[in-house]
C-alpha cells in the first residue's frame, strides 16, 4: 500500500481557496484559486489584473511566465520527491493575449519524472477556451529536504 502524501494533503485542502497565504511571496500577490491538484497534476485559476499588465493593458509575458512556474512549482513539490525540486529552465510560448479582467485557468501536468529531474508541460488558457500560453520547465533535486522546510 502506498503512503499517503503529507503534501498533497496539505494542497488538497487549499481546493476552492485563494492561493494569497503560501510558501511563495510571489504566487501569493498573484492570488489564484487552487482548483484540482493530484500527484502529476495541478489547475490554478487567475484573474488578470491592471498589475498584472504592461502598457499595452494586455498580461505581461514576464507576469504569465510567472503564473506557469508557481503552479508547476506547487505541482512538484507534491510529486513526491523527499526533496526540494527548483527550475533549471522555463520555455514559455505566448500565443495570443489577455487583458484585464480576463479568467485564466494554469493546468501543469508531469511528464517524466527520473531520479533528479522532473518534467513538465503547462498551458494558460482564456475562460474563451482560447490558448494564451503554453510552456515546458524541468525541475532538478536539490539537497535540501523539504521535511527541513518547517512548511
Amino acid at each position: 500500500m502506498k503512503e499517503l502524501n503529507p503534501y498533497l494533503l496539505q494542497f488538497e485542502k487549499l481546493i476552492g481557496r485563494k492561493l494569497d497565504q503560501t510558501p511563495s511571496k510571489a504566487g501569493n500577490w498573484l492570488a489564484g484559486i487552487l482548483l484540482e491538484i493530484e500527484e502529476g497534476k495541478i489547475k490554478v485559476a487567475y484573474t488578470v489584473s491592471s498589475e498584472m499588465c504592461n502598457p499595452a493593458k494586455i498580461l505581461h509575458g514576464g507576469v504569465a511566465s510567472l503564473m506557469i512556474d508557481d503552479v508547476i512549482g506547487m505541482g512538484n513539490f507534491v510529486a513526491g520527491s523527499a526533496y526540494l525540486m527548483t527550475s533549471i529552465n522555463l520555455n514559455v510560448d505566448f500565443l495570443s493575449a489577455a487583458q484585464i479582467g480576463d479568467k485564466l485557468e494554469v493546468t501543469a501536468k508531469l511528464v517524466r519524472s527520473g531520479s533528479n529531474l522532473n518534467h513538465w508541460e503547462a498551458v494558460i488558457i482564456k475562460n474563451s477556451g482560447k490558448l494564451v500560453a503554453k510552456a515546458t520547465s524541468n525541475m532538478i533535486k536539490t539537497h535540501q529536504k523539504l521535511s527541513e522546510l518547517n512548511l
